[in-house]
């Protein structure tokens, strides 16, 4: 019986560079999601030199900005990060879906590894747990799918 090939990445950021795309609004939250990320680049390998961050007001406007950086060819992934709590208006469900859904396109449309790093919660309790309290940190879980997604990517292409 043959062999099943398979492929994936390893967790190496040495000799790539990631875009940070982050939001200001709910800044308590997307900024500790932006430093969670830039530790586990950093942890992984990427120098200082190799990151670069890039500001948008709020989580609906990081597809456009995340484009608009992947069609650079600079970057090996972007990483998307902000955070969307629920309020009392359905506001919330169009800014989550729509910030969701854009941010897939980027990825689809340039090949650029485009990472979903935005949290959608109900609470500001389930907000503070997930940007790096109880539930760690998905600014660096989206940090490490950005570096594997990325190393799979050149591996790719090189085979």
């Amino acid at each position: 019986m043959a062999e099943i090939q398979q492929h994936e990445g390893q967790l190496d950021a040495a000799g790539k560079r990631f875009a940070l795309v982050v939001s200001r609004y709910n800044e308590f939250f997307s900024r500790r999601l932006m430093e969670g990320a830039t530790d586990c680049l950093l942890r992984h390998g990427a120098g200082p030199e190799d990151i670069e961050i890039f500001r948008t007001p709020g989580s609906f406007e990081l597809p456009l900005v995340a484009q608009k950086v992947a069609q650079t060819g600079r970057f090996n992934a972007v990483v998307c990060l902000g955070a969307v709590l629920r309020g009392e208006t359905s506001h919330f469900d169009f800014v989550a879906s729509e910030a969701a859904k854009g941010i897939a396109s980027v990825g689809l449309q340039t090949g650029v590894p485009t990472i979903f790093g935005v949290i959608t919660t109900d609470t500001i309790e389930q907000a503070v747990d997930r940007s790096g309290a109880r539930a760690g940190n998905r600014g660096a879980d989206a940090a490490l799918a950005a570096i594997e997604t990325a190393d799979l990517m050149d591996k790719m292409g090189s085979e």
